[in-house]
């Protein structure tokens, strides 16, 4: 092998290192924007776990405030039976009363 062969082959070599230097760059970008993207991904997956326990804790107090108006009026109901039975039971023992 002469010295013409081994400048061509070395030609050849550097400019094969050359286009592997620019596909490694280009694979680095592309590894930095994965590494970006999957972080993003993290965080989002985060926050949404955490909206997740906010609606939860939405839902319960939710429920709370609905059962409000529900044991208020089963209160209204039984105060309101209550006087009409303490008021028949009233007439009927004052109607006992007077006749005796």
């Amino acid at each position: 092998m002469d010295s013409t062969e081994v400048a061509v082959k070395l030609e050849a070599h550097e400019h094969e290192i050359g286009s592997l230097k620019y596909r490694v760059k280009d694979l680095e970008l592309a590894i930095k924007a994965i590494n970006e993207l999957a972080i993003s991904v993290n965080k989002m997956a985060v926050s949404m776990e955490n909206m997740l326990h906010e609606l939860n804790r939405q839902g319960n107090r939710l429920e709370e405030l609905e059962k409000v108006p529900t044991e208020t009026n089963k209160q209204v109901k039984a105060a309101v039976i209550t006087a009409l039975a303490g008021g028949v039971i009233g007439a009927v023992i004052t109607a006992i009363f007077t006749i005796i």
